[in-house]
């Protein structure tokens, strides 16, 4: 026999006290979109320019970071910063040059610019009857 069990209202704050973890170290971001280009500004405060990772395949950008606590920072009678590795992915609707990708990091902001690709492979499939 099967019991289905009803989650209780704690299981449902426990629940909600996770998502807002995970979302906490989802870093905010703003994408634009020229004729030319995507632009995306990630917000990464307290993040060491060399922990920033930005990889591109064709038509997509994934960008890594990590935050680390000082030192200091383990003895924090209370601390509410987010340490720990962020994580972001971005998939454009049309191909993006990787040769021409570039990135700024200033302010805690890091702003990723990639050239769209100006051209595109097309192949032309036969049909077999």
């Amino acid at each position: 026999m099967l019991t289905l069990r009803h989650p209780s209202r704690l299981d449902l704050f426990e629940r909600l006290d996770q998502q807002l973890q995970t979302a906490a170290r989802i870093p905010a971001a703003e994408v634009h979109e020229t004729e030319q280009a995507y632009a995306i500004a990630l917000e990464l405060p307290g993040v060491e320019k060399g922990s920033i990772d930005v990889k591109a395949t064709e038509r997509s950008l994934v960008i890594t970071a990590e935050r680390k606590a000082p030192a200091s920072e383990r003895d924090a009678l209370l601390s509410e910063f987010r340490y720990g590795t962020w994580s972001r992915s971005f998939r454009f609707p049309s191909g993006i040059n990787r040769d021409g990708l570039t990135a700024q990091y200033r302010d805690g902001v890091l702003t990723v610019t990639a050239a769209k690709a100006q051209t595109t492979t097309t192949v032309q499939v036969q049909i077999e009857s």
